[in-house]
């Protein structure tokens, strides 16, 4: 595997470790050599910055989220986490970051894994990216998985989902981009995504390059056609895509995101 260590600085440790104000070397695996190659994730070029894209197709893949290990404890590493799948791991099509967390790698924001809620919606104010409203919601049960701002999660989802990450901040509602984000802001660092196209398919993005939110949010909407995305995380930021013999590594992680491959039932 090919490696590259992202030029960030060592920042000072929050209480939300997932924001960006929180960063450490990542080494990052690079996908192919810029040209789009096949599989569910390509390497994409938009305004003059590269970016890996990983795509879940409703019933080609399934969508589940995983924080903890056999012990109970966070796994805290897209290497823990192949470990801890053991032969399943084969199945796997690709793993990201999924959300922001605290010290110990446990969600700030609404959890939920395999139908068990293990954290409730968090909709206080405060600082950092996440606390940037409206934050969002990432879920889904089956094959139809969907993106909503937290209030709009609170005031219509009333059946538990079969998984959930809340992350913030959202990065396009509805269409348009978030209020806060400028067009090209002076924050820039390594970033990841998701968002929802008009064909339900989920579209996991994490950057080459330090970029912009509004860059980010551009690509989401305009570049993959996203009507609903929302911010993972930044510097931590980190993609396991096994057919691509890349893992990255680097700062603990908490919450992950994992697409597995669809097996159909024999015939």
């Amino acid at each position: 595997m090919r490696l590259r260590f992202a030029s960030i600085l060592l920042a000072v440790l929050i209480s939300a470790c997932g924001e960006d104000t929180v960063s450490a070397p990542v080494a990052q695996g690079k996908i192919g050599d810029g040209k789009s190659m096949a599989g569910t994730c390509r390497a994409a070029l938009f305004e003059g910055s590269e970016f890996t894209r990983c795509t879940a197709v409703p019933g080609k893949q399934i969508l589940k989220t995983v924080l903890n290990g056999a012990n109970a404890e966070p796994l805290r590493s897209l290497s823990g986490l192949e470990k801890s799948l053991s032969k399943s791991s084969a199945a796997v099509a690709f793993a990201v970051n999924g959300g922001m967390y605290d010290d110990a790698g446990r969600p700030i924001g609404y959890y939920v894994e395999n139908g068990k809620r293990l954290k409730t919606l968090n909709q206080k104010e405060g600082g950092g990216n996440f606390h940037m409203l409206p934050n969002g919601v990432f879920f889904g049960s089956g094959s139809k998985w969907e993106i909503r701002t937290a209030s709009d999660f609170s005031d219509n989802i009333i059946k538990r989902p079969d998984f959930a990450t809340q992350s913030g901040p959202m990065l396009v509602i509805g269409g348009k981009f978030h209020p806060k984000i400028s067009a090209n802001g002076e924050s820039i660092n390594i970033r990841n995504a998701v968002g929802i196209d008009a064909k339900g398919r989920a579209h996991f993005v994490i950057s080459e390059v330090p970029v912009s939110f509004g860059r980010l949010a551009r690509f989401m909407r305009d570049g993959l056609g996203c009507d609903n995305a929302l911010y993972l995380d930044g510097n931590v930021s980190s993609l396991w895509y096994p057919a691509g013999a890349r893992q990255d590594s680097g700062y603990p992680l908490g919450p992950l995101l994992i697409a597995t491959h669809a097996i159909k039932d024999p015939q």
